[in-house]
């Protein structure tokens, strides 16, 4: 197997694993919709179900069809990024990480989706009345594994550069 796709797969269980692990355990622990307070007014572990994606975009209790639609998205992403791995140069490590790391979370919400129909979500963050949506250990990886995507994008277009020509002293 090709380095860059080892690195990724390997990155890939790093996260699936403790994804699963916490979510199971706050399945055990915490009742359904329940919310524990770890830090006030700042922090608390609960547990929500999800339908939908991020930030529970077309999270709807009342439909199934967004389920089997983020299923197949989530095959057709986890092709893609076969396809950016092994297109990528050997040496971008940030985009080898970076995909590893979308790979791991993309596949830790599709087990959830595919198991129970619902991803877990059980970190809540708030401030005052304002809460950010709850997310996951799979979540996480996600905006890390784009966040290093973008760096490798950056660093690519500032290399592809022309630099600008020194002018020349005239005498």
């Amino acid at each position: 197997m090709d380095q860059r796709l080892k690195t990724a797969a390997l990155l890939a269980a790093a996260i699936i694993l403790p994804d699963q692990v916490t979510k199971a355990v706050i399945q055990q622990k915490y009742a359904l919709w329940s919310s524990e307070s770890v830090i006030p007014g700042f922090f608390n572990m609960v547990h929500v179900l999800n339908k939908g994606a991020a930030f529970g975009f077309l999270n709807s209790p009342d439909t199934n069809w967004q389920i089997w639609f983020f299923v197949a998205v989530t095959c057709a992403a986890v092709g893609f990024i076969y396809y950016l791995l092994t297109t990528a140069n050997q040496g971008d490590r940030f985009f080898i990480w970076g995909l590893g790391l979308i790979l791991g979370g993309a596949l830790g919400n599709l087990i959830d989706r595919l198991r129970t129909g619902f991803v877990v979500d059980f970190l809540d963050f708030y401030i005052g009345t304002y809460h950010w949506p709850a997310f996951n250990v799979a979540d996480i990886a996600i905006s890390c594994g784009a966040f290093a995507v973008l760096i490798s994008m950056y660093q690519q277009n500032r290399r592809a550069r022309p630099t600008p020509a020194k002018p020349t002293a005239v005498q």
